[in-house]
């Protein structure tokens, strides 16, 4: 995988960046959606409108978590590779704290990143530090309303 150039857009005439995602209700005797991603990448999203059935795709608010572990976790491998580190395997556990009552929107998130290798802890943290703290446009979209925490551990 090559070095990736990041350009920060300084000319005012030149728009934004922008991300679009489709979403289509697929049944009208359930809750479920079709989305599909800015590249194509479709997901089924919901349940069945009969509260006692599983969730038949995924839960819409379980996707804000999913988004923010893979997100950092791009950056933190992307990262780690640039520095020549031997990373083996990783995994994010990310948890959400969500309050009781409507909204219930989340109050606390927290990112456990679980890596494997013999790995610089100093490499590690800065790479983890650099991707919730620039890159990771899920958590820097999100750390303004909701508390963003994390910690790590190196399996050898």
């Amino acid at each position: 995988m090559g070095d990736t150039v990041k350009i920060k857009n300084q000319d005012p005439e030149m728009p934004n960046p922008t991300s679009t995602v489709n979403l289509r209700w697929i049944s009208s005797t359930e809750t479920l959606m079709a989305g599909v991603d800015s590249r194509g990448t479709p997901a089924v999203i919901g349940m069945w409108d009969d509260h006692d059935s599983p969730w038949r795709g995924l839960k819409a608010s379980d996707l804000l978590l999913l988004s923010a572990a893979s997100c950092s976790a791009y950056d933190v491998v992307t990262i780690l590779r640039k520095k020549r580190e031997p990373l083996e395997s990783l995994e994010v556990v990310c948890t959400g704290e969500l309050q009781n009552e409507p909204p219930k929107r989340f109050t606390h998130i927290h990112l456990h990143y679980s890596l494997k290798g013999d790995l610089s802890r100093k490499n590690v943290k800065k790479a983890i530090q650099l991707s919730e703290e620039i890159y990771c446009t899920v958590i820097n979209t999100i750390k303004g309303s909701v508390e963003v925490t994390s910690d790590f551990e190196i399996h050898n």
